[in-house]
């Protein structure tokens, strides 16, 4: 396998992903204090829709967010992680490489308007299929009208 087959740029993609995905360790995450930012109002959205959220504070932040222990490194996060939602500045991300590749989560999302091709081939040539550029949130919207108007039912 090619490692650009790791790098997600279609919507198909983009849908088994959210599909397959349940436990999300959120990098970047804000406190409710915060409430009006994305990166808390993405991972709260995702919660209310059957996502488990781990926060991964890189602002200070204690816990609990979201009701949940606020950890301070992804690789920190004890069992699996399917996606690592990135919530950083794409000159910061360089920083956090080394932690997700410890971590080895099935997916790394950086949320819309954030890109890093150097770290996003990184992680890709180590397996681990790379989102960019993408709202975790807009996604889930998407797919979940296309579930509702496949099965019949009014969004």
């Amino acid at each position: 396998m090619d490692w650009k087959d790791n790098l997600v740029v279609d919507d198909a993609g983009v849908r088994d992903i959210l599909a397959k995905s349940r436990r999300v360790a959120v990098l970047g995450i804000r406190s409710e204090a915060h409430a009006h930012k994305p990166a808390y109002s993405v991972p709260h959205y995702l919660q209310a829709h059957g996502y488990d959220i781990v926060p991964v504070s890189v602002h200070g932040e204690k816990g609990p967010i979201l009701g949940r222990p606020v950890y301070t490194a992804v690789a920190d996060v004890p069992g699996e992680v399917d996606v690592v939602e990135v919530f950083r500045k794409p000159e910061d991300i360089d920083g956090h490489v080394d932690d997700l590749l410890k971590k080895k989560p099935k997916v790394v999302w950086f949320q819309l308007g954030i890109r890093n091709d150097a770290a996003a081939e990184k992680l890709a040539r180590a397996g681990i299929r790379v989102v960019q550029d993408r709202c975790m949130k807009v996604e889930l919207s998407k797919l979940r009208h296309e579930q509702a108007e496949s099965s019949g039912a009014r969004t």
